[in-house]
């Protein structure tokens, strides 16, 4: 919602400054069609050739997310939170081969099933019951399993800036494509030298139409949407590496409440539920 309010905001204020300044909205209006052809086909087709076949379905992935709310909320984290430290409780009851059973069926285990909005997300249900496999395993110890989480959160967040940079890098082409419009505005004028001033000074308008057109689409509209998939990216890697903190704070030896708030001060201050908060929310699950 916030992205078509921010476009909308860009319209108004650009087109209307134009009009205030009593600027012809005919020219921009009549010249569209043709300059937008040629600047969202040569950059399209830049765009298919600078990307591999996994990184346009990443990108076709992402877009939608960009006009949602973000999904990392406070009441996401308590959930979080207080999953892992009702396993954590019965890795310390019952010992580590208790949760054997949640961890290779963890869509029947009856404590992931009470979180839901975690237990669907499948990139996170795959991260932890991966490493409770691994410490289930006793084959490394707490330092090396903190490696291989390193390694994998690196590569989670690599492969989720894909998408980003090939935004960014459309929205830094897109000003170059509005000058190869406005050049071919400018051929096609000078072609018609022979005509009344009015006429070429429309043509010429109508040129200009170009460049106006990839300034405004590269940084109003299609840069703004690299930046944004950058910053949820950045709120999905900072749950990993809360997961992360909470496993290997249980893995040395601390109790399962300590560890949990390991990971709740790991957070964002935005998102942060308070130690109060969270004790609530996870006695409400019990």
């Amino acid at each position: 919602m916030n992205v078509l309010i921010g476009y909308a905001i860009a319209l108004v204020c650009i087109f209307g400054a134009y009009i205030l300044h009593e600027g012809n909205m005919m020219v921009i209006i009549h010249a569209l069609p043709t300059e937008l052809m040629a600047i969202f086909g040569g950059s399209l087709g830049a765009f298919v050739v600078t990307n591999q076949g996994k990184t346009l379905k990443a990108v076709k992935s992402a877009l939608p997310t960009l006009f949602k709310g973000s999904r990392y909320t406070k009441a996401r984290y308590m959930d979080l939170l207080g999953m892992l430290f009702e396993i954590l409780v019965k890795i310390r009851k019952e010992g580590l081969m208790s949760v054997e059973k949640d961890v290779d069926d963890p869509h029947n285990s009856p404590v992931f099933s009470k979180y839901e909005a975690i237990s669907k997300d499948h990139h996170i249900m795959d991260f932890i019951t991966d490493y409770l496999r691994i410490m289930v395993s006793g084959n490394l110890n707490a330092m090396e399993i903190e490696n291989l989480m390193d390694i994998e959160i690196e590569t989670h967040h690599h492969e989720g800036h894909a998408p980003a940079a090939a935004i960014t890098r459309l929205g830094d082409a897109l000003p170059a494509f509005g000058i190869v419009a406005a050049v071919l505005g400018v051929v096609n004028t000078m072609g018609s030298v022979g005509q009344p001033p009015a006429v070429l000074g429309g043509m010429i308008g109508s040129a200009l139409v170009g460049t106006f057109l990839g300034i405004l689409l590269a940084y109003a509209f299609v840069g703004p949407l690299g930046t944004l998939l950058e910053q949820k990216l950045d709120e999905n890697t900072k749950e990993f590496q809360c997961i992360k903190t909470v496993l290997l704070a249980s893995m040395q030896g601390y109790a399962p409440q300590t560890a949990v708030e390991f990971g709740r001060k790991v957070l964002y201050s935005t998102e942060r539920p308070s130690f109060a908060e969270l004790e609530e929310s996870i006695k409400s699950k019990k």
